[in-house]
């Protein structure tokens, strides 16, 4: 495990995880109110809530250190730099908190030349803070938490979301249809970050994406990675910030679920 101490004397956990309950707060007040959204694709939207939430944490987070750069996903240079880095998502879910459904998180991810070292990801509706550090383990409000230990797909619930890219989700409704009834059921939250949580925590036993932004991911990949599971591309290899999609489990599950879509439209990389 490593150390890095803020301006005010307290761990960098410590730290990010009273800027996600300050973000949380904000979150939860604006929830359910009158937003200006815009639209960035179809489906891809930003709220005045997004905006409001990113500027909070980067105040935040550079009053505590101040020397170590950041990206959101609402930022205007969105370009990854060397050494240290804030990788944020304001509003991980934006078209369900929208339209009022809360199903929502706030994502700080700390990387170090590209690899996670911290990762939360806290549900303001719940009060579910997941966290992890480098070498630390897994927690969910405090407790070690671990995947889910089930060998077979058939006993599972899988997790996954739709794709901005209209063939990236028609190719991974097409994966549930030929594993389909080979499994427990479907959950399709509309959050990824909570659905790679869901993992580390065990409550989802195997999520997968056809493609996902550095922020939607980066606390997602340590979170599974501390928690024991095992976190690949599309291409079975380790998956790494700026993967080609991503499948998280257990070892097992995961092999299980590349032997099922061996020569699928979903396995062919952008």
């Amino acid at each position: 495990m490593f150390d890095l101490v803020s301006k005010s004397g307290k761990d960098v956990v410590d730290v990010v995880k009273q800027v996600a309950f300050e973000a949380g707060e904000l979150l939860v007040s604006r929830f359910r109110s009158v937003l200006d959204i815009e639209y960035k694709g179809r489906g891809n939207i930003v709220t005045n809530a997004d905006k409001e939430a990113q500027d909070l944490i980067k105040k935040s987070l550079f009053a505590e250190f101040p020397t170590i750069e950041f990206v959101g996903e609402e930022s205007e240079n969105a370009k990854i730099p060397k050494g240290f880095c804030w990788i944020v998502d304001p509003i991980d879910g934006t078209r369900n908190f929208a339209s009022g459904i809360p199903i929502f998180s706030i994502v700080i991810g700390l990387v170090s030349d590209s690899k996670t070292i911290v990762g939360i990801n806290y549900d303001p509706v719940r009060g579910d803070m997941f966290e992890a550090k480098l070498g630390g383990g897994t927690r969910l409000n405090g407790d070690l938490v671990h995947v889910s230990n089930k060998t077979k797909i058939s006993e599972c619930i899988v997790g996954m979301d739709m794709s901005y890219s209209n063939q990236g989700g028609s190719n991974s409704l097409e994966v549930i249809q030929h594993i389909w009834p080979g499994m427990q059921t479907l959950r399709i939250m509309g959050s990824s970050a909570l659905g790679l949580s869901y993992v580390a925590s065990g409550m989802i036993d195997l999520y997968f994406n056809h493609q996902l932004s550095v922020w939607d991911q980066v606390a997602g990949i340590i979170l599974v990675n501390e928690a024991g599971g095992c976190v690949v591309d599309r291409s079975n290899q380790k998956v790494k910030l700026m993967s080609d999609g991503i499948v998280a489990s257990n070892s097992k599950l995961v092999q299980e679920f590349f032997d099922f879509t061996n020569g699928m439209k979903w396995r062919k990389p952008i």
